[in-house]
């Protein structure tokens, strides 16, 4: 079938190109990439400037690196909620999971070791 004789060719999903035009494929690449190189330039001047209340500036940080993640999940890579991208969604999920696991795991030894690490003076004092 041609683009033209299918009726959704121009009612598709971010990153669910896969029936829509060469033009719209590559539409959805630089809306993703503006989209991506405005929250970097957002992230920066945010960072920079003094116009922000400075303990916010983390906070907006991180929900604009949150955002620029979804921007490269849809536009990029291409992982949508159809019911074709279950499984690409679940290895994502699972990746995720085992992302937060090894980091909780390594704050909670590093707590345990710093709570359980014997007092600077009392290292001193064993060395002489």
């Amino acid at each position: 079938m041609r683009d033209a004789e299918l009726p959704y060719t121009h009612d598709v999903a971010p990153g669910d190109e896969r029936h829509a035009s060469v033009r719209l494929r590559v539409l959805g690449y630089v809306v993703g990439l503006a989209l991506a190189v405005l929250l970097t330039a957002t992230s920066f001047f945010i960072a920079g400037t003094n116009l922000v209340w400075q303990p916010s500036i983390p906070i907006a940080v991180i929900v604009l690196a949150i955002a620029q993640m979804g921007v490269h999940l849809v536009f990029f890579l291409h992982i949508t909620t159809g019911p074709d991208n279950t499984n690409n969604v679940m290895a994502l999920a699972f990746g995720l999971l085992i992302v937060l696991l090894v980091i909780s795991g390594s704050l909670w030894i590093m707590a345990n070791l710093n709570r359980n690490m014997m007092p600077m003076g009392q290292i001193v004092q064993m060395q002489r």
